[in-house]
């Protein structure tokens, strides 16, 4: 068996073992067989189906989303800490859902997907603002440079909210409990909200990952491959954005998923996109399944927002890259 296709026969291993996992540990107990034999027990049914389940798919399709954007976004900026987090992404999308929240704003032809679709246009203009200004201070777009961009507008947009949140009344426990990071209590309605997106988005990426192993040897070799460089950078960034508008509209802010599954893909199969994508959305998929069940379960019967568990993961990551790329550059 090639290293490939073991790297994912492993991750979907990996992935199964979560879903399982997550759908049966809990302050319930429920056997594994409940799933095929709903007649074993009614009521252990209903928890899983209704409650378990739709929370387990949607930790795996946000986590699969964040991770995905995460890799494209490294894959295009040649830069390892690049992801929505750390871009001021997830803060442009929780700007836009916020909005949308505090104003209560509800477009008629949108109907359920107009929080979704705020959250996606706030991710793309942050994107759009941060990469133009990064340029703006460093035509050579440095790492520092662009990760210290992303910080500031994070800064700037976490101010916004929080005036946001000091002026609102009735819809300060949603906004809250939004900025935190949870999948808890969403039901199967938020996973037809979030689906349509987040299969638009991996299909964009998709799309570009021959482009992106390209990109990632420079934009003049890219172009002298027959790359259209600007309409290509524009559909891996709208991909991305989708993604994480998408995964923020449904789950709040939840950092270090894009930055750390992609890396570790790379460290352990490689760095050809055309298996670090795929790979980066069924492991990003995983972690977060496992950072859910982890979150509800470790001071059980509270919960702990699952941003709390995935920076736990994510914050000394971050730190081993940067030192990693710091002596790169020193050596």
């Amino acid at each position: 068996m090639s290293k490939t296709w073991f790297a994912y026969v492993a991750s979907f291993f990996v992935l199964i073992a979560a879903v399982l996992v997550g759908v049966t540990v809990g302050s319930v107990s429920i056997p594994v067989q409940v799933l095929w034999n709903p007649d074993m027990d009614e009521a252990a049914s209903n928890i899983l189906w209704n409650i378990r389940m739709p929370r387990v798919v949607l930790a795996g399709l946000v986590g699969a989303s964040l991770a995905i954007a995460g890799a494209a976004f490294q894959g295009l900026l040649k830069n390892p800490l690049a992801d929505p987090y750390t871009l001021g992404v997830s803060s442009g999308a929780s700007v836009g859902a916020v909005v949308t929240l505090f104003f209560g704003i509800s477009v008629p032809f949108l109907g359920l997907f107009t929080l979704p679709v705020f959250s996606m246009i706030g991710a793309f203009l942050t994107m759009v603002t941060v990469m133009s200004f990064a340029k703006l201070i460093d035509r050579a777009m440095k790492m520092e440079t662009i990760i210290l961009t992303g910080i500031i507008f994070s800064s700037f947009l976490g101010s916004v909210i929080s005036l946001m949140i000091s002026l609102s009344g009735e819809e300060l426990r949603q906004i809250i409990g939004w900025l935190l990071g949870s999948v808890s209590m969403r039901g199967w309605p938020y996973v037809t909200m979030a689906l349509p997106f987040m299969t638009i988005g991996f299909l964009l990426l998709w799309l570009n990952r021959r482009e992106l192993n390209a990109l990632v040897f420079g934009e003049e070799r890219a172009m002298h491959l027959g790359v259209n460089v600007k309409r290509r950078k524009m559909m891996i960034l709208t991909g991305g954005s989708i993604l994480t508008g998408a995964a923020v509209a449904v789950s709040g802010t939840i950092g270090f998923v894009g930055l750390v599954v992609p890396h570790m893909t790379r460290m352990m199969w490689g760095s050809d996109h055309r298996h670090v994508l795929p790979l980066s959305f069924i492991n990003g998929a995983s972690l977060l399944i496992i950072c859910d069940l982890v979150s509800r379960t470790i001071i059980s019967p509270s919960e702990l927002p699952i941003g709390v568990i995935t920076a736990f993961i994510g914050a000394p990551v971050f730190a081993f890259i940067f030192w990693k790329q710091r002596r790169k550059v020193g050596a």
